[in-house]
């Protein structure tokens, strides 16, 4: 976890206004994620944070490719990603549970902004449910030799299904629907 002490934005020095602060995301910041779905990638994150008197609004602009499995193949498979994104931080000495997705709430005695969690959600959000390589790739597709072995699985799993009907329902085949 030392690792990520390199996404810290010392804020209390900076004066109010507009500051930006450029990281690098690789496999080794995923790595510091146990149970991440990305394992790979190579990304870069421009964090443009605007100091005010009582408030932060930090912007995210995040791309680069990460290294995905696709679904249908199973080859693994560089797929392109650029996302923005925007937290608000407060400063308040309550305490104050009520993050939401949007407002992250600090401390007055707060130094600093972690902003890894953040990178880490943003990332792993724009994952798709349904990785393919020809639809999240970048001009690539699917494996052609293991397509054609999925596709001769289901041809010889469909004749044995058709050659084992259990007899009791091959009654049922003749009944029409009146």
């Amino acid at each position: 976890m030392k690792y990520l002490k390199k996404y810290r934005i010392p804020f209390s020095g900076l004066s109010t206004g507009k500051h930006s602060f450029d990281f690098e995301i690789d496999e080794k910041f995923f790595a510091c994620y146990e149970h991440s779905l990305i394992k790979e990638g190579n990304l870069k994150a421009v964090v443009d944070l605007q100091k005010q008197e009582n408030m932060l609004i930090a912007t995210f602009d995040i791309q680069g490719t990460i290294q995905l499995t696709c679904d249908v193949c199973l080859s693994t498979f560089d797929s392109p990603v650029h996302l923005q994104e925007r937290a608000l931080v407060k400063f308040s000495d309550e305490d104050w549970d009520n993050d939401t997705d949007e407002v992250i709430t600090l401390s007055k005695n707060d130094y600093e902004l972690d902003i890894a969690p953040l990178l880490y959600e943003y990332i792993n959000v724009a994952v798709p449910p349904y990785p393919k390589c020809s639809e999240n790739g970048d001009g690539i597709s699917c494996d052609p030799e293991m397509l054609d072995r999925i596709q001769n699985e289901e041809d010889s799993s469909d004749l044995d299904s058709e050659e084992n009907i259990d007899p009791r329902w091959e009654a049922l085949k003749n009944i029409k629907n009146n």
